[in-house]
């Protein structure tokens, strides 16, 4: 996946914005530990990793003063996804 440091609303570009917040996604190649501003725009991202080693990640985010991201979907690009940090399964 690509992460870029813009975002593309009604067919113009903005830059992210530059409040940071933490969330995990699951992709298709398994779970991603995410920051993003606050309209979910993804600004960094791990490698896809095991569910739990994603979650470790992220708790250490949120340990370090980061919050986590209140939405329930975040946007890499043209893709969105759900969060899954609060999924107990």
């Amino acid at each position: 996946m690509l992460t870029l440091t813009t975002k593309k609303i009604d067919g113009q570009f903005f830059p992210v914005g530059e409040e940071n917040y933490a969330a995990v996604i699951q992709t298709k190649d398994g779970f991603v530990t995410i920051l993003v501003d606050g309209d979910g725009y993804t600004k960094a991202q791990s490698k896809a990793l095991e569910k739990n080693t994603a979650l470790d990640i992220f708790k250490k985010i949120i340990t370090s003063g980061i919050e986590e991201y209140s939405g329930d979907r975040v946007s890499i690009w043209t893709e969105s996804y759900p969060t899954v940090q609060n999924k107990t399964s």
